[in-house]
Formats: structure tokens, sequence, C-alpha cells
């Protein structure tokens, strides 16, 4: 509980570090929301100091971060110029998309390097772990932008999955199973360019720490003592290995998450990805200041996991 509590203690301090730099930043840069409105000749000078007045951008700064403060203490996370209604209700749909796609990816991405990464350890420094580490080592190269893009390419030209939305336009008429499988598809293709992008790095680190533990003393113990294949690799090494592969995956959920901003929006996934974009497009400070402290939580939460596997996994820690 002492551990947990002090992990929960680094990540609140965190982010009331997150949440003063943004709003400082995002507040000070020049113009605002309203700005827009004054080349409308229909709209008073009288009307904008109204509204300015209406959302509270005409008191000084540290009055803004306590009302915006206040405001996310009580759970609404300010107040969106754009919609007209809380902030909170609008990052929590584009919070539960994000987080669908960044399960599904990361669950994905798992699932092939870790075998992928045991090949290549036992087959370590023969011509096939050489070509496929020159292959990882390529495909680590390709932007994500330009990874995205050929996916899309390749969907609108052989039209076998969805581009855009998360669901059809007849999602409500299908059965359980009907809705299923079209959600299912459209997933398909952000899921597959994200778990793209993760697996080159995931098997890298997955192989770089089965051969070291592979070298260890009592490895070589447990084959003197005709423990051999499977077995070893299984109930051995890889609980062995875990320690650098638990921490490896905050880092997953961090690299995931940028990734999935970029991905959303060109894949028009309805995720915080493009609403984020519009945000700042919008001049949406409340909008921009939440998705970024949602980000964080995010990376945050994935890092806390990591640290909680390791203190279950690993009693020199708990020793500590």
């Amino acid at each position: 509980m002492r551990f947990l509590l002090k992990r929960l203690a680094h990540a609140a301090v965190l982010l009331i570090g997150v949440s003063v730099l943004s709003f400082l930043l995002l507040q000070m840069a020049p113009g605002d929301f309203f700005d827009a409105m004054k080349l409308d000749p229909q709209i008073s000078p009288q009307t904008l100091a109204h509204l300015r007045a209406q959302f509270g951008l005409d008191q000084s700064l540290p009055v803004r971060y306590v009302r915006w403060l206040q405001s996310t203490l009580r759970g609404d996370c300010g107040y969106s110029f754009a919609y007209g209604t809380p902030v909170a209700p609008l990052l929590r749909v584009r919070a539960r998309n994000t987080f669908l796609l960044a399960a599904a990816s990361t669950l994905l991405a798992w699932l092939i390097a870790l075998p992928l990464g045991l090949w290549n350890a036992v087959r370590a420094g023969r011509w096939d772990d050489r070509l496929c580490a020159g292959a990882l080592s390529f495909s680590l190269a390709i932007p994500d932008v330009l990874l995205a893009l050929a996916a899309l390419l390749f969907a609108v030209k052989s039209g076998i999955l969805p581009v855009g939305g998360m669901v059809g336009n007849n999602f409500d008429e299908l059965g359980l199973g009907g809705k299923a499988r079209d959600l299912v598809l459209h997933m398909a293709l952000p899921v597959a360019v994200l778990a793209f992008g993760l697996v080159p790095t995931l098997a890298r680190h997955v192989r770089s720490a089965i051969v070291e533990t592979l070298g260890t003393p009592f490895v070589r113990a447990a084959r003197a003592h005709g423990i051999g294949g499977a077995r070893l690799l299984l109930r051995h090494v890889l609980p062995a290995a875990a320690n650098p592969l638990l921490s490896l995956f905050g880092v997953t959920l961090a690299t995931l998450l940028s990734m999935s901003l970029l991905v959303e929006v060109i894949l028009s996934w309805p995720g915080l990805g493009p609403f984020f974009l519009e945000a700042i497009m919008a001049r949406d400070v409340y909008v921009v200041i939440g998705t970024v402290l949602l980000s964080t939580l995010f990376l945050l939460a994935g890092t806390l996991i990591a640290d909680v596997l390791l203190f279950a996994a690993d009693p020199r820690i708990r020793r500590a």
C-alpha cells in the first residue's frame, strides 16, 4: 500500500505540473476563441465584451486557473466555447474510443512481438535472425504518417475495409453479432497501423532481454540438468526476463498515445486525436487542456500498472 500511495502521489504532482504549464502556455498565446468574431460586422464590441466576461476571459490568469481547477474538481474540466457544454462529457466519449483502439493495438502488438522476439533470440546470430533484424530496422524507419496514409490508400482502393468512423450508418439496425462485426471491421485498419508501428520496437526489446537471460549461469545450469526447448524458455527464461519487458509497458503506452493521435486524424477515428486538433484550430482552450491532461493520465496509468506488476513479480523491489 505504501508503494502504491507513493506512486499515486508522484502522479498527482505530475498532473498538477502539466495542468499549470498547459494552462499558462495556452492562456499566454495571442488571441482567443472570440477573436474570429471581430471580423463579423454584425457582432458589436459590446457583445464580444459580454461573451468574454461570461466565460471569465476578462479576469487575471491566476483567477482563471483557480476557476478552472474548481471546475475540474467538480468533474466538469472547464467549459467548451465551441460546444457550449462542460468539457468532461465530451472527453469521456472520445477517451473511450481512444482507449478501445489503444487496448486492441497493444494486445495485438504484444501477441506478435513476443513470439517473434523469442524466436529471434533462440536463432540469435544466424542468417534468419539477421534477416529479421534488418526487416525490423527498416520498418522502424517508416514514418507513422506514411504508414497511415498507405493503409488509407489500400482501404480506399481495395474496398475490403471501411474507411472513417467507428461504426457504419446502419449500426443501430444490426443484431449483436452484426454490431460486433461492424465495429471490428472499422477498428481493423487503425489497429493494424498502430500495432505495426509498435511491433519492431517491442520485438527488438524482447529479443535483447531473452538473449541476455540465455547467457546467465542459471540457464546454463538448467541446460546441464537436461531442461531445454519450450520448457526452458517459457518456465525459466521468460519469467527471468520479465522485468525489462514490464517496464517497457509504460513506454509502449506513451508511444501508442503519440501515434494514435496522428492515426486517428488520418483514418478519421472519432477519438481524442481529431477532437484535440479541432480544439487547437478553434482555440477552445479548456478542451485542449482537458485532452492534454487525459493523455497524461493514460500515460501515468500505464506506468503505474507496469510498476505494480514489477512490484508483484520481483521480490527485490518489495524489499527495497
